[in-house]
């Protein structure tokens, strides 16, 4: 592990080191649950295979892949290993509190890494703000707000390579959101919705396909 591992509580961990009873359904075990049966008809999209965890959208699926592990806190950080084996592939990584009514689906930010940047979203006040939602699905986003949305993702260039290993480190300290792979810092993105009291849900939230391994969440309250 790299040396981000090195602080905080120790509030969960998976090496995902054990076997499935069957291979027809989602069967992860130790607290995760998917959006399999309801968003691809039941169809299998995650696997524990060889140590890891594989993730993989069904062709009948109608929403990304989400895989969910409840946790707590205000400060904290999730640290996993990750492969991205095509191009297209990226890992998202999606802090939500379900308690929270003022936002679509308990959405508060995300980060995601792909293969050739890492971007940082604040969706508490950003996208997925329920006032702010309804007005971009009716396609009426008044000038000031679309400026505002603008300021709610940061996108900073960081070139991967496909079929490799990596590090990464998502620390949630106040009002910024900091991103390390491999032990280097490479974007943080300070914002309000960031600093939400109360992270009570991890999504693997996955458009395509990612494998991931060695998962740990620790808080830093």
């Amino acid at each position: 592990m790299a040396d981000e591992s090195k602080t905080g509580k120790l509030i969960f961990e998976d090496r995902f080191e054990r076997n499935e009873s069957q291979e027809q359904t989602d069967e992860v075990g130790n607290g995760w649950k998917t959006n399999s049966k309801s968003r691809a008809n039941g169809h299998k999209q995650v696997d524990l295979k060889d140590g890891a965890m594989r993730i993989f959208i069904h062709e009948t699926a109608d929403h990304g892949v989400s895989v969910t592990q409840p946790m707590d806190f205000r400060d904290g950080r999730v640290e996993m290993k990750f492969m991205l084996e095509d191009e297209k592939d990226s890992l998202g990584l999606n802090f939500a509190d379900l308690q929270y009514k003022e936002v679509w689906a308990g959405h508060l930010f995300r980060v995601t890494v792909g293969i050739k940047s890492v971007e940082i979203s604040d969706l508490k006040t950003g996208a997925m703000d329920l006032k702010t939602r309804e007005m971009r699905r009716a396609g009426k986003v008044p000038s000031e707000l679309q400026a505002k949305l603008k300021t709610k993702t940061k996108r900073v260039p960081h070139p991967l390579e496909t079929g490799k290993w990596y590090h990464v480190a998502a620390e949630v300290m106040g009002d910024t959101m900091t991103v390390s792979i491999d032990g280097e810092k490479v974007a943080s993105f300070t914002s309000e919705g960031i600093a939400h009291p109360t992270k009570r849900l991890l999504r693997l939230a996955i458009k395509r396909n990612v494998v991931v391994d060695d998962l740990q969440i620790y808080s830093l309250d």
